[in-house]
């Protein structure tokens, strides 16, 4: 007689094999894999401490940290090499961030930049509600608040000239119009090129090609000295406000090639689906295509933002002192004049820089994770 056996359960999983596991496992399998792995890695090794090593020493290891002056930060008081002098960063820091807006008036950008940070916060996070408020309080309202609390004139505030306006303000004031204009304007443009009007089409395409034919510095240099002598002798517009105008619209024509790589990406079943079921061609665009397309293209709009944020820089050249302008002021003074000098203000931008930059990196792989576009 035969006796059979049935399982009523899911036999437990073997243990993988202990050399297909654990940190030692994983890292020989992604460095130590192969001959050619082997020798790349320690190459990469020997480049990377040749850099950091030095890096380090001058940053953080043989750095002066406390000083008033730049005696403080020569090696003949401290009696050993000397590395960064950040106490020229500390003297210099209100400097950087203010610019030479009044000493009295600081609260004003403090706030604007609290308010800032209070209505975006809640905009970035997918899982917040009331997200409709909240975009039309901060594309619509913070502007128009932030502009009387930093100009005044106005509810008892004192007048301030954008001429006295530098350093992180300048810089975020220019990248964050620029990235707020240029989404929406690139937009529009990526659809009139798409158009079928021929007038839409034509307009679209020649606004697009000149923008992305010139150079930024050469716009922001149009738009500052010979911009006014186009203009009727009563009409004046302010320098920050061509640069402004020069830097949104030049951004917004690269945006604008940006969103028609995403909107060619979509099958014109897409359309024609909405077209069946009665929905007009902005709904179609605004509930359908748009959505897909700025998925697709998430990489391309924050390389954008990225390369706007760093090409604030450029506003230098128009008598504009951004954070980078504020920091090459600075070097001209005397009390601070010292052989390492420069190469600490320049290391302190490009780590400021760096952090602005890499947050929007990793913010917008963490939307490309939340939209799961990978899977």
């Amino acid at each position: 007689m035969s006796v059979a056996y049935l399982r009523r359960a899911m036999a437990e999983p073997e243990p993988p094999p202990v050399a297909s596991h654990g940190v030692w496992a994983r890292t020989r399998e992604r460095l130590f894999s192969g001959p050619f792995n082997i020798a790349l890695t320690v190459v990469s090794a020997i480049v990377i401490a040749a850099v950091a090593i030095p890096l380090l020493r001058f940053l953080v290891i043989d750095a002066v940290w406390d000083g008033a002056s730049r005696v403080d930060c020569l090696t003949e008081t401290v009696g050993r090499p000397v590395g960064a002098c950040w106490p020229f960063i500390g003297a210099k820091f209100t400097q950087l961030v203010y610019g030479f807006y009044p000493w009295g008036q600081h609260w004003r950008v403090d706030l604007t930049f609290v308010l800032g940070a209070v209505l975006l916060v809640p905009l970035l996070i997918p899982r917040v509600p009331w997200k409709l408020a909240n975009a039309i309080l901060f594309f619509g309202v913070y502007p128009i608040v932030a502009f009387y609390l930093l100009v005044g004139g106005r509810f008892g505030l004192d007048h301030v000239e954008t001429r006295s306006w530098g350093g992180l303000l300048v810089t975020l004031v220019v990248a964050g119009t620029g990235i707020v204009v240029s989404l929406p304007l690139g937009i529009l443009l990526a659809l009139g090129r798409r158009s079928q009007m021929p007038i839409v089409h034509s307009l679209s395409v020649v606004f697009i090609e000149f923008w992305r034919g010139v150079p930024l510095i050469t716009i922001l240099f149009f738009s500052s000295y010979m911009l006014p002598l186009f203009l009727p002798g009563t009409w004046t517009l302010d320098a920050l406000l061509r640069v402004l105008i020069g830097t949104a619209l030049f951004a917004s024509a690269y945006m604008a090639e940006v969103v028609r790589a995403g909107l060619q990406a979509i099958p014109r079943g897409q359309i024609e689906a909405g077209q069946a079921i009665g929905l007009g061609y902005w709904r179609i665009m605004g509930l359908i295509v748009m959505p897909q397309a700025l998925r697709l293209v998430i990489p391309g709009i924050v390389n954008t933002f990225i390369g706007l944020f760093k090409d604030t820089t450029l506003v230098l050249i128009v008598a504009i002192f951004d954070f980078l302008g504020q920091m090459r002021a600075a070097f001209a003074d005397p009390n601070w004049a010292t052989p390492n000098t420069l190469f600490t203000g320049f290391a302190f931008a490009g780590i400021v820089y760096f952090l602005f930059c890499f947050g929007m990196s990793r913010y917008s792989l963490f939307v490309e994770r939340w939209l799961k576009r990978g899977r």
